[in-house]
């Protein structure tokens, strides 16, 4: 889609935001050490903190609409995200900087309530916040509250998952049900009456991944499945690493009220963002124990593996379907739910 300007659909995580990135900002400001790719963070050399540390380094904007939604707030969805992309990187996040736009009018008690989250969500993941700034603007200038965020973590020598490190017969494993925190999110937004309650899966995830590293410290690549869903996080793996990847429609897991939702709604799970959910790629001889480890974590209770890595269809996703077919599952080309994170 060629355009001049900027689309709800630059924001998606799909591959609109993927074209904007590499046709707008790559060309700028990629060079010297700003390596600047689709893993969520840059990882950079670290001097005098061990033999192959080096540190990561994210930052992310939150704009979600609502800001309170089931199962949590703007607040949360921030610490658990920037905790989220870091753990990604194999990293052990440390510190956190945060960032308010808020419009003129909005009540302090909600802000304070925000805030409250934002600290107790650092706690549970064992970070901190150490600096921040605050905006005001004008009434009707912003919409509501904005919070942008850093973070900041170490990853250890021998720890380098990354999308481009798949390798053929490497199995794909998720930690859990997809969708949950997209149909939350729009639920609410839309006042939608479901019969049931659909909470969003916001947590952070920096001790699960230090579990499934602790027994291999080989796993090849992590990415928390957010904008764009679980379909887009796949792709994104096969393009980086040039591999095929192969998935059970049966296995991927999916709440009954979630795939309901979609159903009504028209879309596919597949696409639709997570927020405490994450897809690895685990070298087949320690599939069995990352599982394992998934599974005795509060958060990797579900986890399951869907599909493996192929040397053939090079960059593709393939899905192995009900009927015994197969179908290409692409990258996200539009925008599925603005403004879910």
């Amino acid at each position: 889609m060629t355009t001049d300007k900027i689309l709800l659909a630059h924001g998606s995580g799909g591959r609109m935001m993927r074209e904007l990135i590499e046709k707008t900002f790559l060309p700028i400001l990629r060079g010297g050490y700003a390596g600047l790719g689709s893993d969520d963070s840059a990882v950079l050399p670290m001097p005098d903190a061990g033999e192959g540390a080096r540190l990561a380094m994210t930052t992310d904007s939150y704009v979600v609409n609502p800001i309170f939604f089931p199962g949590g707030n703007i607040g949360d969805l921030a610490i658990n995200g920037t905790v989220n992309d870091l753990a990604m990187s194999g990293a052990t996040p440390l510190y956190i900087t945060t960032g308010f736009i808020v419009e003129e009018g909005f009540p302090i008690s909600d802000l304070e309530t925000i805030i409250r989250t934002m600290k107790d969500a650092a706690d549970k993941a064992g970070v901190s916040i150490v600096a921040g700034d605050t905006k005001v603007v004008d009434r009707g200038k912003a919409d509501k509250l904005f919070i942008n965020t850093a973070g900041v973590g170490v990853i250890p020598g021998g720890i380098a998952p990354s999308a481009s490190g798949l390798r053929p017969g490497d199995r794909i494993i998720v930690s859990g049900t997809m969708g949950d925190h997209g149909i939350a999110v729009m639920s609410k937004r839309e006042g939608l009456e479901l019969g049931v309650d659909i909470l969003s899966d916001c947590a952070p995830l920096n001790s699960l991944v230090r579990a499934m590293l602790g027994v291999c410290p080989e796993i090849h690549a992590l990415r928390d499945p957010t904008r764009g869903g679980l379909a887009t996080a796949l792709n994104e793996f096969a393009s980086e690493s040039r591999v095929g990847i192969l998935v059970a429609e049966g296995a991927v897991p999916v709440n009954d009220a979630v795939r309901g939702a979609c159903e009504i709604l028209g879309l596919d799970p597949l696409y639709v963002a997570n927020e405490g959910k994450l897809v690895a790629a685990v070298p087949p001889e320690c599939a069995d124990a990352v599982l394992a480890t998934m599974r005795a974590h509060e958060y990797g209770r579900d986890a399951v593996i869907i599909g493996e890595v192929t040397d053939t269809n090079p960059g593709k996703v393939l899905m192995k379907t009900f009927i015994g077919g197969t179908r290409i599952v692409d990258m996200l080309a539009g925008e599925v739910l603005p403004r879910i994170c």
